[in-house]
Order: structure tokens, then C-alpha cells, then sequence
């Protein structure tokens, strides 16, 4: 009787571990070409936010940058051509209010836009340190 448990183990054991090895890995890049873009914000100028989205190709390609308002209306396009370069957003809160935003960059050659989210949380923080003086 527990030989035959044994080898009910050992076939199951077999079996799981056939099932696992013959599972393709998941891999963190499909193969696919991704735009080489970033958004930062830099911080406020004039009490409005300003960005930079910095591209940084080795190959110079046409780019379409859009902004878009939380209910999909267009609020800025624009194509532009390089490699390397920045191009700099400054946003005007007064007529957008708290509205989120998404910058959307598409390019020839590429599968996939890159869309980044913009989301305006106004907090007030208040630190209190105490330092012990000898």
C-alpha cells in the first residue's frame, strides 16, 4: 500500500513539474518597439504646472503629441520630427480647473502609443520636527 502511494506521488510530482517546465515564460518586453519617452514635472511657474517630455531615440522619427481632457476633447496636437529633444507644456489651471489629463505620443514605426495621466491632487502638509538640544 504505500509503495503505491509512492508512486502516485512521484507520477503526480513528474507531471506538475512537465507542466511547468513545458509553460512558456512571461516576458516583461513582447518584442514590441516602445517609444522612447518620458513626462516629468519640473514644478509651477507663475503658479502653473509645467512638464517636459523628453524623447531620446537613437533614430529620428515623426512623433504626434496630444493632449487630451478627462472626457476625450483634444487640447492640444501637434507632429514633431527628431531623436533627442524636449518639448515643454505649461498648463493653464485656471481654465482646466482639476481636470485629469492624458498626453498620448504616437510615432511611425511604433505598435503602441504611450499615454501618460495627469492627475491634480491639492494637499496641505504640515511637518513638525523636534530636535533634542544638548
Amino acid at each position: 500500500m504505500k509503495s503505491m502511494i509512492n508512486t502516485r506521488l512521484i507520477a503526480v510530482a513528474l507531471v506538475a513539474l512537465f507542466t511547468v517546465a513545458s509553460a512558456a515564460p512571461a516576458l516583461a518586453n513582447d518584442g514590441t518597439k516602445v517609444i522612447p519617452v518620458e513626462l516629468k514635472f519640473i514644478g509651477n511657474v507663475k503658479n502653473q504646472p509645467l512638464f517636459h517630455m523628453n524623447f531620446n531615440s537613437s533614430e529620428e522619427s515623426t512623433y504626434t503629441i496630444t493632449v487630451r481632457d478627462e472626457y476625450g476633447n483634444v487640447l492640444y496636437k501637434e507632429n514633431v520630427k527628431g531623436g533627442v529633444f524636449t518639448k515643454k507644456f505649461m498648463l493653464n489651471t485656471e481654465e482646466l480647473g482639476d481636470a485629469d489629463l492624458k498626453f498620448e505620443v504616437t510615432g511611425k514605426g511604433y505598435e503602441k502609443p504611450v499615454v501618460f495621466e495627469v492627475n491634480k491632487y491639492t494637499r496641505f502638509v504640515e511637518d513638525v520636527v523636534i530636535n533634542k538640544v544638548k
